[in-house]
């Protein structure tokens, strides 16, 4: 609820380019709650591309502050990445689950209490035009966009789907510089290139040794490979990719991973 409502109030105070770009500090602030509360491993490769993606985010926040007052609208947009980092790792809990009914259930209680507070604070309904103009950005933005994460979320763990996440606002900034006219400083083309790195740095991470897995019983669309090795009874659904309860014994091997739902293991 609070992350959409910091952006647009950041949007109102920051050029669009520079705000798209800062969004990639959600990655950030994704990671370092997923390494240090939740646990998820990484390596220094990893740690290396978040420094260059927050090294781009400060570059961006700095731009153009007088010294008269901090950055409202910058610390606005960070405040909205901040909400939604926290959001990343508590719907990486659920993320076995249905990911377009948990995009539903979070979009419509987000945006019912949203609306609710709007209007108890006096707002208007707006036009249709305004209203089904709004509904497009949030089927792209956040219904589809967030079923995506979600998949993401259960196939790479939280930190990478971060980081693979803030590919994002790289498009949203060049279409803002065409669309909207606007011109950058040189700081803008610094922080992307900043932040270009530290997203390739995540995109060529390979991650490979031997690991244990332990005994495990949950529910999710799956295919019959090494991970899935199990038996079927009469009510279980046919064909591949299916979903249905298994159960995963224990067992150990080595190959390239992530820590998905099946390889969230110590190291």
């Amino acid at each position: 609820m609070a992350g959409p409502v910091l952006l647009m109030a950041g949007l109102t105070a920051t050029p669009a380019s520079a705000a798209s770009l800062l969004l990639n500090l959600e990655g950030v602030l994704t990671a370092l709650l997923a390494w240090f509360v939740f646990k998820e491993n990484f390596d220094r490769r990893i740690a290396l591309g978040m420094a260059a993606i927050t090294a781009g985010g400060v570059i961006l926040s700095w731009d153009g502050w007088s010294g008269a007052g901090p950055p409202l609208g910058t610390l606005a947009v960070a405040g909205a990445c901040l909400a939604w980092a926290i959001d990343n790792n508590l719907t990486r809990k659920v993320s076995a689950g249905d990911p377009v009914q948990i995009a539903a259930i979070k979009g419509l209680v987000a945006g019912t209490v949203n609306v609710g507070i709007a209007l108890a604070r006096g707002a208007e309904m707006p036009g249709w035009g305004t209203a089904v103009a709004c509904a497009a950005v949030g089927l792209a933005g956040y219904g589809v966009s967030l079923t995506l994460f979600v998949l993401a979320l259960r196939s790479l763990g939280t930190a990478r789907t971060g980081a693979y996440f803030s590919v994002a606002p790289f498009v949203g900034a060049a279409v803002s510089l065409p669309l909207l006219g606007e011109r950058p400083a040189a700081a803008f083309f610094i922080a992307a290139a900043l932040m270009g790195v530290g997203v390739w740095l995540h995109l060529t991470e390979r991650h490979d040794h031997e690991h244990n897995h332990e005994a495990m019983t949950h529910d999710h669309a799956h295919v019959h490979d090494e991970h899935h090795q199990h038996e079927h009874g009469p009510d279980d659904p046919p064909g591949e990719p299916h979903s249905h309860r298994h159960h995963h014994p224990p067992m150990r091997h080595s190959h390239p991973h992530y820590p998905d739902i099946h390889h969230r293991h110590r190291h």
